[in-house]
């Protein structure tokens, strides 16, 4: 059991039952309530509830990001209702990045706030939405644009779910785990260049580097004003294309397009930041190692641009990106004109397409 410690709650990496027993006896709530989808009811509900000594209610919500909405959660508030929850209930969030989300974003609007924990089960949430204490739900095909910044009681990570999931689910959460590397740390970075077989990696010891990355960063600065917007490298261009995948029937996880955005990026970071060419192809070269080429077209620039307008980071109209002037290195604050973002866009196209 390996344990990380930010100033407001622990995150645990290994077997959960013990230290989620404990903690459960601690805090001596009212009642606890699980927040799953169908996937996580069927394959991880039951190994949460394994040695549990409590009452545990639970409410499903379906899954997939195209119902991370408000809709959904009046679903999740009504029946916290209906289960009489107080101010001293607690819920567990017991999924991916959605459930995450959009779970403590119910528990923060409840009643003005009741306790809530999360166990991630996917890679993605493991490696990034567990920790930062951001939470919220998707609005007009725009991710992520109504939340709040609120902290769980407590993370609970164990590999072992991993087991129960697609490839795609793997990938997914990868590109964030060598996205940490390619922004701050390059001995991490140097140690991914050995993975080949993504089934075959000790995700035990290789998301402790990965989660103290941003931790580091997320302490340093909780509520995204500054050093935090790094954590952003990837998802101006990779949010857009996600957004605009949804639309297309041909959608892509989180990670997919976060790593179709990291190659978008590196080509801008080249362009403006100093990225060495060398680095560049390495990065692009990484990323195709891993991942099937996404289906764009020089036609689909101009609503993969409006979307990228809508981006929550942007300011005075200018689209705001992070980029990198070296590999383990992050400058924020970068903005890019249509033109350039375009031809990071093509770049894409040839070098995947």
């Amino acid at each position: 059991m390996f344990s990380l410690q930010l100033k407001e709650y622990d995150i645990f990496v290994g077997d959960h039952r013990e230290p989620l027993s404990a903690f459960l006896k601690a805090g001596n709530y009212s009642k606890i309530v699980v927040l799953v989808d169908a996937n996580t009811k069927r394959h991880c509900l039951p190994l949460v509830l394994e040695g549990l000594d409590f009452e545990v209610f639970t409410i499903e919500i379906p899954a997939g990001e195209q119902h991370k909405t408000l809709e959904t959660c009046q679903q999740v508030w009504s029946e916290m209702s209906q289960l009489s929850l107080d101010r001293h209930s607690l819920l567990i969030c017991l999924g991916g990045g959605v459930t995450g989300d959009l779970g403590g974003f119910s528990a923060a609007a409840f009643l003005r706030g009741i306790d809530f924990i999360q166990i991630p089960t996917t890679l993605l949430s493991m490696a990034d939405s567990s920790i930062g204490g951001k939470v919220g739900v998707d609005f007009n095909f725009v991710k992520n644009i109504i939340g709040f910044f609120q902290n769980p009681r407590a993370v609970f990570i164990n590999p072992v779910f991993l087991k129960t999931l697609p490839d795609s689910e793997i990938r997914s959460g990868f590109a964030e785990i060598f996205k940490h590397a390619l922004i701050a740390d390059a001995a991490l970075w140097s140690e991914l260049q050995s993975v080949h077989d993504l089934r075959q990696v000790d995700w035990e010891r290789l998301l402790p580097p990965s989660l103290a990355v941003k931790k580091r960063i997320v302490e340093e600065d909780p509520h995204e004003k500054g050093i935090r917007k790094a954590l952003n490298f990837g998802h101006t261009v990779g949010h857009a294309v996600e957004s605009f995948s949804l639309k297309t029937g041909n959608p892509l996880l989180h990670g997919e397009a976060v790593a179709l955005g990291i190659v978008c990026e590196s080509w801008l970071s080249w362009k403006l930041a100093g990225l060495p060419e060398l680095d560049l192809h390495e990065i692009t070269a990484f990323v195709r190692r891993f991942y099937e080429p996404y289906p764009l077209r020089t036609d689909d620039f101009s609503q993969l641009l409006a979307l990228m307008k809508k981006d929550k980071k942007n300011e005075q109209g200018r689209i705001n990106f992070t980029l990198l002037p070296e590999i383990g290195a992050a400058k924020i604050d970068w903005y890019a004109d249509e033109k350039l973002i375009g031809e990071s866009l093509e770049y894409y196209i040839r070098e995947f397409q």
